[in-house]
């Protein structure tokens, strides 16, 4: 069996939606450009959904891109929602290494495209390597039957516990904060992730305000987990004091406080508050993690799926971790990809995993197996590979990509 084809489909949609499903915008590390700070969000903007357009106040038009490795067998292998230039680089780049080889050699195929790379061994080439590599974890399940946290050596547990992450959530207006934290409360979720509303140029009003949201959150949250995102848009003079400050309300962690970068910045901030921190979705490969573990810059280790490396890379990324005694809690955008893996871990490495209640269902929309959460646990998809069918009922319009 060969891989013959590389190719990209974009695929059209509608979601169905209750009111304004992208009610707020977290701070970004460019909002230091901004006067007025954070602003509200127009549109996705996620790198996976291509277009994500609200047409008005119960639809949202979704274009999401989807890779499809096909071999001389007939069996394939599917990943995405991917981005454009991700997608370009797989097709163009990568194709050409690939075409003719065995998709079950998924190390020979990791280790050549990333030394193909020579430019490109973060972001876009990165993005483009993980997709493809989890197309082919695909392929090897949907050939052999079984769902790949099999193939990964799970499983280890009946369900994988799930926290309630709340990225696109209004988080200006504190009664509706306390009233979405009750309601997944109440779904069964123990941990709730929250995003600030204001970054540092907002200044001290801003800061006021991130703090009220932290300690609103706690009073009504209780003793359960609360875990604050400051998705790397804060400055370290302002991470320091804001962290300080929130101190009192005992998060399980504070995330990406400033750029994913500044690992050394990650350890002070750690050394000098004593809360824990958490990082790593924009960490690409083993390399970049052994920064992060070697300036003891974080306690909680997020790798993204189809970010650092794809599957294969992740399960290494996941062993290095665990030397360290870090636990892994893969970040959520890629659902079902990132089930099979955790599902193959201890739970003592991976006891945990991220569930965004707006981002799911925009990712995950043509998907036809989708995972959703049970009294906040997410159980196993036995579809063969990692579940990637594409459901045709959902599809509107669906086109070839012309990436020549």
């Amino acid at each position: 069996m060969k891989i013959d084809r590389l190719r990209v489909r974009r695929l059209t949609g509608t979601l169905e939606v209750e009111g304004v499903h992208w009610e707020g915008r977290a701070p970004q590390p460019s909002d230091g450009y901004r006067s007025e700070g954070a602003v509200p969000v127009g549109g996705v903007g996620t790198g996976y959904v291509e277009r994500g357009v609200q047409v008005d106040g119960r639809h949202l038009r979704l274009e999401s891109l989807f890779l499809e490795i096909t071999t001389d067998a007939g069996v394939g292998g599917v990943a995405g929602p991917i981005s454009l230039p991700a997608a370009w680089l797989a097709v163009r780049q990568l194709s050409p290494l690939l075409v003719g080889s065995d998709p079950f050699a998924t190390e020979r195929t990791w280790d050549l495209a990333y030394r193909s790379f020579v430019h490109g061994r973060q972001g876009d080439g990165m993005l483009a390597l993980s997709a493809v590599d989890c197309a082919l974890w695909d392929l090897k399940g949907k050939f052999l039957g079984l769902p790949c946290y099999r193939l990964l050596g799970g499983p280890t547990r009946d369900a994988v516990p799930a926290y309630a992450s709340m990225y696109g959530f209004d988080v200006t207006d504190l009664g509706r904060v306390r009233e979405r934290a009750r309601w997944a409360k109440e779904a069964g979720f123990t941990a709730q992730k929250w995003f600030l509303a204001y970054g540092p140029s907002a200044g001290a009003p801003g800061m006021a305000g991130n703090v009220a949201l932290v300690r609103a959150l706690r009073e009504e949250l209780g003793d359960d987990d609360l875990m604050i995102d400051a998705w790397g848009a804060l400055d370290p003079p302002y991470a320091l004091e804001f962290v300080r400050r929130i101190a009192e309300y005992r998060p399980r962690w504070i995330e990406q406080p400033v750029l994913p970068e500044q690992g050394r910045l990650y350890a002070e901030i750690r050394r000098r508050t004593g809360l824990p921190v958490a990082g790593g979705e924009h960490t690409y490969t083993r390399w970049g993690l052994v920064q992060l573990l070697d300036v003891q810059a974080i306690d909680v280790f997020q790798p993204d799926i189809y970010w650092s490396g794809g599957i294969s890379e992740v399960v290494k990324m996941a062993a290095l971790a665990s030397v360290r005694g870090v636990p892994v809690v893969p970040h959520g955008t890629t659902p079902l990809a990132t089930l099979h893996f955790s599902l193959a871990q201890p739970p003592g490495g991976a006891p945990v995993q991220e569930h965004l209640f707006k981002f799911s269902p925009t990712v995950q929309f043509f998907s036809k197996h989708r995972v959703e959460p049970v009294s906040g646990r997410l159980l196993p998809i036995d579809a063969a590979g990692l579940g990637m069918e594409l459901d045709e009922d959902r599809i509107e319009r669906a086109i070839e990509v012309d990436l020549s």
